[in-house]
């Protein structure tokens, strides 16, 4: 009398269920036995820091015109006034002047129920703090003085923060380097990188938001300041710190 066929089927699925139990023990078997190789062998943790200071060479400047600074001019006039002005000192004012919100360029002000003032906010782009101090003076001997730095920037920030990485690195490389040999070992190849926190990654510290001013009380000046316009910028400091496992042999 031969098996029934239900049976057969039941018992071939048992084989194959259990082959397939085997194979995950096994696998998960190795995966711990590696895990726990990698945390049992010897090694050296040490953190590299690299740090580096760079000057802006991006300032942007933030220029409110409006017919309530010039009186019995119209904003037109004072425009035309300023782009001169700005011209007369160097400026490219094509290439780096441009009107900061195009959308909302014109904003009214109600002095009263049938007087209006008119003001338009621009933003200016200078590359030197020379010639941001000029631009402090000269705007402000034709009655516009509602001047501000916006922000500063490096044009070649990426490449400094790839730096400053490799630095790191290498820093973190060096220490561990010079520990081992304190115990008379050498430390191997890094088995472990980790990026630790980085919160003065490209950062500015400054009265103004990211800039210090030196030389001036405020950032207001008089005609009679002409001969003294270099605005020095405080340098953008970048600072990076990796946290580095090598192997000790």
């Amino acid at each position: 009398m031969g098996v029934p066929l239900y049976h057969k089927t039941n018992f071939i699925l048992m084989k194959k269920g259990l082959a397939i139990l085997a194979i995950l023990l096994s696998t998960a078997a190795l995966g711990q036995q590696g895990e726990k190789n990698f945390i049992d062998q010897n090694y050296i943790e040490v953190t590299g820091k690299s740090e580096m200071e760079i000057a802006p060479d991006k300032i942007f400047i933030k220029i409110e015109v409006s017919e309530k600074d010039v009186k019995g001019k119209s904003l037109t006039e004072i425009e035309k006034t300023m782009v001169v002005k700005l011209q007369e000192i160097g400026i490219d004012t094509k290439k780096d002047l441009a009107i900061k919100d195009v959308a909302s360029n014109f904003k009214s002000y109600w002095l009263a129920k049938s007087d209006i003032i008119l003001s338009k906010e621009y933003q200016l782009l200078v590359r030197d703090g020379i010639s941001a101090g000029k631009v402090f003076v000269e705007l402000q001997s034709i009655g516009v003085s509602n001047v501000s730095i916006d922000r500063v920037e490096n044009s070649k920030i990426v490449d400094y923060r790839k730096e400053v990485k490799l630095q790191a690195i290498k820093a973190a490389q060096e220490k561990a380097k010079s520990l081992a040999e304190v115990i008379g070992q050498n430390a191997g190849r890094a088995i472990y990188v980790k990026e630790t926190d980085n919160d003065g990654y490209g950062t500015l510290q400054g009265r103004v938001p990211g800039i210090v001013v030196r030389g001036y009380a405020n950032s207001v000046f008089s005609v009679s300041d002409k001969s003294e316009t270099n605005i020095e910028f405080e340098k953008i400091k970048l600072e990076y710190s990796v946290l580095v496992r090598f192997e000790l042999k």
